[in-house]
């Protein structure tokens, strides 16, 4: 799941227009957040947003692929590939992703995990 500096510069520049994007390295990818809200991953040099049930169908109209960090593994249905023609129009991927921050701003709080419960 390597992200080589060059994309996640570019990605970041193409973000410009979303407020307080920050990049976190997180098991051998990236995670995108405004804020405090997590609302995309790079992996491979190939970024996905996350998605709801209204957005969801965008991507697959345009037949772009789930997130499947783990081969041979179901793919996590909540972020979808971004289509090349969104990544390299700064003003469109901009409006996508402020609605994957809506996404995640509007998901419920994951809970604790149960080694964080047993911790307690």
């Amino acid at each position: 799941m390597a992200v080589s500096a060059s994309f996640l510069d570019y990605v970041l520049e193409q973000l410009a227009g979303v407020p307080r994007v920050t990049a976190r390295r997180m098991f051998g990818g990236v995670g995108l957040y405004s804020d405090a809200v997590f609302f995309a991953v790079i992996a491979n040099d190939t970024l996905f947003l996350k998605v709801n049930d209204e957005t969801r169908p965008r991507y697959v109209k345009q037949r772009m692929a789930p997130f499947a960090p783990i081969p041979g593994k179901p793919p996590m249905r909540g972020y979808y590939q971004v289509p090349t023609g969104v990544l390299e129009d700064a003003d469109q991927l901009t409006e996508w992703a402020r609605e994957s921050v809506a996404v995640g701003a509007s998901a419920p709080p994951r809970s604790r995990s149960r080694a964080a419960r047993k911790r307690r």
